[in-house]
């Protein structure tokens, strides 16, 4: 049973029935809202005897939008007779829609009991390196199942196009490019499981991963988690997101057209939402911390050729002016110290990633910045244990680095289990 679109009339007179009613508030121009879509199909389906899981799609009815004060996409609400349970703004996985119905529901919103069963190869995470693992190991004959909390690419599925990759002379969107690596994989027999990761014993044989979904066991075990936006770390900053701040322009750039906004940070990603911003917004301002950027050339000369992309050089972002929302942000000079204030209806952060590390921590080895050590064989400090993608150190993180590093972990884990 997939989500049921509804228009306005239809979605009052759902409010009516029995069933609460699941609304997905989505657009088709939001990337998040198309890597929740595997997770929000897979609850339709799992909650379909208590639950009217629907969708609908705020270009189509604006009005209904301005009524239910959606201000962000993909916001979810939940209602029962009629009226509003809560709501939760782009959730991070599958688990957390299904934290929030049970939240809101009673625990008699049960979920699915995983069999005992041991995989030669369990898969943490659906980005590019995962899936490559999981294409090249069920190509091998490898039993595999990928664990990804809410759809296939990782970060790869928010980049709206992505020129770089081999293969697509004229670029490829990232979401498009993540399904058909999932379905490349899948076509040769890995399963793929919309499950959050909660706690893994590595040392264990077979290797035990606890999930929302249930226990996993693997012979082997490829870690693919990647890595996650950085904050700025000010005061106010998570109070004020979905009202100014935000940290994916091709997810939130439409709600700023013809608004002004700040982008803080001066690499690729950086660059690259501000690009994506300025053909949306009135005015777009670059803050960095440096009086140069740091982003690739390439990106420089697409900046210039851009009338309404300013800089904010040798700055960094001291605090956030906002009364219900965003109004500005006071900057500090690196330099001189001195304050200063931009006004400003947005700020889209993006000052790095963060590597998602936490539930390895204590069991495999991290350098200073938290990413997993592991060289170009994948391979961590246990055996039968493998590092690929963004999550592990390594000079360049790109697509391209990280489908590498899938196929090398599978080469390193054939070798182990013809050891063993």
């Amino acid at each position: 049973m997939a989500a049921v679109q509804l228009t306005r009339e239809e979605f009052y007179e759902a409010l009516k029935g029995e069933k609460p009613v699941l609304v997905d508030f989505w657009a088709p121009w939001c990337t998040y809202c198309r890597r929740i879509h595997a997770a929000y199909e897979s609850i339709a389906e799992e909650y379909r005897d208590a639950l009217l899981v629907a969708k609908i799609d705020i270009d189509v009815e604006p009005a209904l939008t301005e009524e239910e004060k959606i201000e962000l996409v993909p916001t979810l609400k939940l209602y029962q007779n009629g009226k509003v349970l809560g709501s939760i703004v782009a959730p991070e996985s599958k688990a957390a829609i299904e934290a929030f119905i049970q939240e809101n529901l009673g625990e008699e919103m049960s979920q699915m009991v995983k069999e005992e069963y041991t995989h030669d190869m369990v898969v943490i995470g659906g980005g590019p390196a995962g899936y490559t693992a999981a294409l090249y190991a069920a190509r091998a004959g490898l039993d595999t199942v990928v664990l990804e909390k809410l759809s296939a690419g990782g970060q790869m599925a928010l980049t709206h196009q992505i020129d770089n990759y081999p293969g697509f002379d004229e670029g490829v969107d990232g979401v498009l490019l993540a399904e058909k690596m999932q379905k490349g994989a899948e076509r040769f027999g890995a399963k793929s499981e919309f499950v959050e990761v909660v706690r893994v014993d590595l040392q264990e044989n077979p290797k035990r991963i606890e999930t929302t979904g249930g226990t996993y066991y693997g012979k082997t075990v490829v870690i693919a988690t990647g890595a996650n936006p950085k904050e700025l770390g000010v005061a106010n900053e998570k109070e004020l997101i979905g009202r100014g701040v935000a940290y994916c322009a091709a997810c939130d750039g439409m709600f700023f057209k013809d608004k002004d906004v700040v982008v803080v940070g001066g690499g690729n990603s950086a660059v690259a939402d501000a690009i994506i911003l300025s053909r949306i917004a009135r005015k777009v301002t670059i803050v960095h911390r440096r009086d140069t950027l740091r982003a690739t050339r390439v990106y420089h000369e697409q900046l210039m050729r851009m009338k309404n992309v300013t800089f904010a050089w040798n700055s960094a972002v001291d605090a956030l002016l906002f009364d219900e929302k965003i109004k500005g942000v006071r900057l500090k000079d690196t330099k001189t110290g001195e304050m200063s204030e931009i006004a400003c209806d947005g700020v889209f952060v993006s000052v790095g990633r963060k590597p998602a590390t936490d539930i390895v921590k204590e069991q495999l080895t991290l350098d200073a910045g938290g990413y997993i050590v592991a060289d170009e064989t994948t391979k961590t400090n246990i055996p039968g244990v493998y590092a690929v993608g963004d999550v592990r150190t390594k000079t360049l993180r790109q697509v391209v680095t990280a489908v590498a590093d899938g196929a090398m972990a599978v080469h390193a884990a054939e070798e182990y289990l013809a050891e063993r």
